[in-house]
């Protein structure tokens, strides 16, 4: 531990990414799916005919999970070849295997077929927490559906909506995130068993040029790991558009939590929401009575990464030259790890936040009534046209009557008179009480309620009961 404070430690995995992330993309993980993708390479070619014997199978599943990292990391100082490392590594535990290990393959057999798996695993865990996220701004929005609150566009005042609908909005944009997901979790494919180039020779010399077979090959050990297949053609590796794709689709989960935590923030400082606070949690080293949103500022710092990070795997899809080049290989070990370890940071952030988020609906109220008046001012016309006014004059008064309202609440620091003012205009021909009727905030908000339970129903049930809720780990550090 004391070495390890003596050399540069990523945050991602020191505070921000959850244990089962990192577990992901761990060592132990990355060598034992090779261990598990060689054990698959020989029981398959095992089935189709090669000379492979079940003792010398049970004797690789049998030493399957255990990493021999300093004879390995002996051999690649020698050999400068982190597979053939391993080949060597494995093959001295497994003597008896050690012949048929590796047979015909090259080392983007073990290496690309493993980051697929390895993100295939990541894609499901992002999916069962954004999937939570959800959960959790399901109960939030359905709770609030009708508390009326201000809407704002430009950042500034405008209709009325309601803290349940605002909440919806943010649970759409997740919905959409979950959907882009699941269909990359679907259309991923291994790469199998391709060779040097892509094109299968090596296995065709081992199976004496029977297609079939080859083809068979790729098959049975996409099976072997739970995906749907392998891709059709290749070089040497998968397409790196596959990581692009993904870390895209990562970005976008980024992208709607820091919509979100940007959102709580603003509400944090106007005082209508916060994010939970801890009994004991300091706010700022120099001013106490601070309650800063800490959280939500850190989801928005994630987020950044995360978007900029998805260009990388962009930028070495469209620079890879004919069947494969390796300058993909040192940006591809740290840009897609990382990626979804941000990203997991981000949704433990989001679930814990999500989960217990405190709203002050007297502040709301307050907040809504100070601007209700100028909202209102559409129906108060209406009512005096049925009474016989004219509507352009009205329009020209109520804009009078707003500006001055508007100077004198804020160069004077007094109270909205607006209704007052209206009242005693003649043009208008309502009394105080009348115009009072039309300030209940409720008469604002539209469809806001009913767009809730719609969503719930229509979009977010489906995608809940496609993923049942587990127990996950959201532990954060703050």
């Amino acid at each position: 531990m004391e070495t390890n404070r003596l050399q540069y430690m990523s945050p991602l995995s020191s505070r921000y990414a959850s244990k089962e992330m990192k577990y992901i993309f761990s060592e132990k993980k990355k060598f034992t799916t090779w261990h598990e993708l060689w054990i698959a390479l020989a029981k398959a070619e095992k089935e189709l005919g090669l000379d492979i014997t079940d003792e010398q199978i049970q004797e690789m599943i049998d030493n399957k999970d255990i990493v021999d990292f300093e004879v390995a990391e002996a051999r690649e100082k020698e050999v400068r070849h982190d597979v053939m490392s391993h080949v060597y590594a494995y093959g001295k535990r497994c003597p008896k295997a050690e012949a048929i290990i590796h047979l015909g393959a090259t080392s983007c057999y073990v290496g690309d077929n493993t980051d697929v798996i390895l993100m295939k695993e990541a894609l499901e865990l992002i999916i069962e927490k954004t999937v939570q996220v959800l959960v959790n701004l399901k109960k939030f929005s359905r709770e609030y559906k009708a508390m009326p609150c201000l809407g704002y566009t430009h950042l500034q005042p405008a209709q009325l909506t309601t803290v349940g609908k605002r909440a919806s909005l943010w649970m759409y944009e997740l919905a959409l995130d979950v959907i882009e997901l699941e269909r990359r979790l679907e259309d991923l494919k291994m790469l199998g068993s391709k060779g040097t180039t892509g094109t299968q020779a090596s296995f065709m010399d081992l199976f004496n040029n029977d297609e079939s077979k080859v083809k068979r090959l790729d098959e049975i050990i996409a099976k072997e790991f739970g995906v749907s297949g392998c891709v059709p053609v290749s070089g040497q590796t998968y397409s790196r558009k596959v990581d692009a794709n993904i870390l895209s689709s990562l970005s976008g989960v980024a992208q709607s939590a820091s919509k979100f935590s940007n959102d709580l923030r603003i509400l944090q400082s106007f005082g209508e929401m916060e994010e939970p606070f801890e009994k004991n949690q300091i706010g700022s080293s120099a001013m106490p009575y601070k309650r800063n949103p800490m959280r939500s500022e850190r989801i928005t710092s994630l987020a950044r990464y995360v978007i900029v990070d998805s260009l990388n795997p962009a930028i070495t899809a469209a620079t890879q030259w004919f069947e494969r080049t390796l300058d993909d290989s040192a940006n591809k070990r740290i840009s897609v790890p990382e990626a979804f370890l941000a990203l997991d940071g981000i949704l433990n952030l989001y679930i814990n936040i999500t989960s217990d988020m405190v709203v002050y609906p007297k502040v709301i109220n307050a907040r809504t009534m100070e601007k209700l008046p100028f909202i209102a001012t559409e129906n108060i016309m209406m009512e005096a046209v049925k009474k016989g006014g004219n509507r352009q004059d009205l329009h020209e008064q109520i804009r009078v009557h707003s500006h001055e309202a508007t100077l004198r609440v804020k160069r004077d620091g007094l109270n909205n008179d607006l209704v007052d003012r209206i009242a005693a205009d003649k043009t208008f021909g309502l009394s105080k009480e009348e115009i009072l009727s039309a300030m209940d905030p409720i008469l604002y908000v539209g469809r806001s309620p009913s767009q809730v339970e719609e969503l719930i129903t229509e979009v977010i049930d489906p995608i809940i009961e496609r993923h049942p809720q587990k127990n996950i780990e959201t532990e954060i550090n703050l």
